[in-house]
């Protein structure tokens, strides 16, 4: 008995053990994912930077063409018609080549960033199944703490045990609408007020035994 108990805190640690690396592992890939994502973001802006200052430079220059050209003019030196063709074609395939890239690095931005809310909208849930996880097991061992105060247990009183016909009869309700109305019809019985001197209302849970307080009755109890 000792050696299958012993077996049992060992698998039950080797599980333990075995969650929280990959729990470990989940955070290690989910940060490493996070971070290639804001490294790409970073380059995408800095291209997108780099495409700005093209674009002024690309007026800057319309500007200072605008302002030689005029300045010829009032010498009475006028470019010919194809100089100002040959300027404007290539500027305006330059700016369309300037609006393309721009509305690819947008594109790139809003796909990484809607991948980056996904990644931190999972880590919310994650953190909140958790949460809840946390919470039912804190629940499920309150209740097994309090239905071994009151029906002592399970692994030293199997279900053949004397007190296991008190057992179903205390829980029946759980499984039984009309055993659960027969008990609320009894218990209604009994309502008084609040304020009333020979009354109190009705507990919400159960009502857990008192401590022992001398060694007799502690004895008598285990």
């Amino acid at each position: 008995e000792e050696a299958a108990r012993a077996a049992e805190r060992e698998a039950k640690i080797d599980q333990w053990r075995a969650k929280c690396i990959q729990e470990v592992e989940e955070k290690n890939r989910e940060q490493e994912l996070k971070a290639a994502a804001d490294s790409v973001l970073s380059e995408v802006r800095k291209k997108q930077a780099d495409t700005k200052r093209m674009v002024d430079i690309l007026r800057a220059l319309e500007k200072l063409r605008r302002l030689r050209k005029e300045a010829a003019g009032r010498k009475g030196v006028c470019p010919p018609p194809s100089a100002d063709e040959a300027f404007e074609s290539q500027v305006e395939s330059l700016k369309t080549l300037l609006k393309n890239r721009t509305e690819l690095y947008e594109a790139e931005e809003r796909a990484l960033r809607v991948m980056l809310e996904g990644e931190q909208e999972e880590e919310r849930k994650r953190e909140m199944e958790k949460k809840q996880k946390k919470e039912r097991e804190k629940l499920l061992q309150q209740k097994l703490e309090i239905d071994s105060k009151l029906f002592g247990d399970p692994e030293e009183f199997p279900l053949a045990h004397l007190l296991q016909p008190f057992r179903e009869y205390y829980l029946q309700a759980e499984h039984s609408v009309a055993a659960l109305i027969q008990i609320r019809h009894e218990w209604d019985q009994f309502l008084v007020p609040a304020d009333h001197p020979e009354g109190s209302c009705i507990p919400p849970g159960w009502v857990l035994p008192s401590l022992p307080t001398n060694d007799t009755w502690a004895t008598a109890v285990r």
